[in-house]
């Protein structure tokens, strides 16, 4: 392995940089009586620069750069997404919620005697 790229691969590991990282929370939706879920997007900090010298800090600055740029934009397409899929999965477990309460008060009107 020629030392150039010995220097990058040590350089990467002792790496500061910030990644992006798709985070779900979830909070409960009492209008549907169902858990809504939501993602956002959250950036982690890795790592730390080594000692480096002229051209290790700069490429080192720009594979961090690089890092964080693929991150922030796969993670971000995972978010938007995943926030696609969740708002379709709650509005179809509403409906249904509010679709069975509708049935269950019809149910109940049947049920109850007229006097």
């Amino acid at each position: 392995m020629a030392p150039r790229t010995a220097m990058l691969l040590m350089g990467a590991a002792l790496l500061t940089g910030c990644i992006y990282l798709p985070q779900t929370t979830t909070r409960y939706d009492p209008e549907c009586g169902v858990q809504q879920r939501h993602m956002t997007l959250e950036v982690t900090q890795v790592g730390l620069f080594g000692r480096c010298v002229n051209d290790g800090c700069v490429e080192l600055l720009v594979l961090a750069g690089v890092v964080s740029a693929t991150t922030a934009v796969v993670s971000g397409s995972v978010v938007v997404v995943g926030n696609g899929v969740y708002w379709l999965e709650e509005k179809g477990r509403c409906l249904n919620e509010k679709r069975k309460a509708r049935q269950a008060v019809r149910e109940q009107a049947r049920d109850t005697p007229v006097p």
